[in-house]
């Protein structure tokens, strides 16, 4: 009489088997979830240089002479009005809140400085910070000369 071994796994086998496949799959999720939190980090970053361009515009717009003005940011009429604003959070022109843009803010700080062939009284250096919850400082740095 003989014995046949019958085919399929043992117990064992199975254990092994699931333990092996439950720890690369953790691996996986692990990885996933790394990637999927980095993923966000872009989205934050390029919004806050939207609103620092966005600010920044405004300011060069404005005339380099210094002229008499009321309070506000709505009255602002030349570069030096912006020197020390905020940090507030981001708004409109009128003061507004903008929907969605809550959590971060602005501040503008303008100096006058001297570059290359130009007397620092002739220039000024403006430089807008955006700030966001759990994202770095995005600083963003212009020019202005006398025309």
């Amino acid at each position: 009489m003989s014995i046949k071994r019958m085919a399929g796994t043992t117990l064992i086998e199975l254990i092994v088997a699931i333990v092996i496949v439950g720890t690369a799959l953790a691996g996986l999720v692990a990885a996933y979830n790394r990637a999927n939190i980095a993923s966000t980090d872009p989205l934050i970053t390029q919004q806050m240089l939207a609103i620092a361009e966005s600010m920044m515009e405004e300011v060069m717009q404005k005339p380099f002479v210094a002229q008499p003005n009321q309070a506000g940011r709505l009255f602002f009429n030349d570069l030096m009005d912006y020197n020390g604003y905020g940090p507030v959070a981001v708004s409109n022109v009128n003061g507004g809140a903008v929907p969605g843009l809550g959590r971060y803010t602005v501040q503008v700080q303008v100096n006058q400085q001297g570059i290359t062939g130009v007397a620092a009284t002739d220039a000024m250096r403006v430089q807008v910070i955006v700030s966001a919850p759990g994202a770095q400082d995005l600083r963003l740095v212009g020019w202005r000369t006398r025309p």
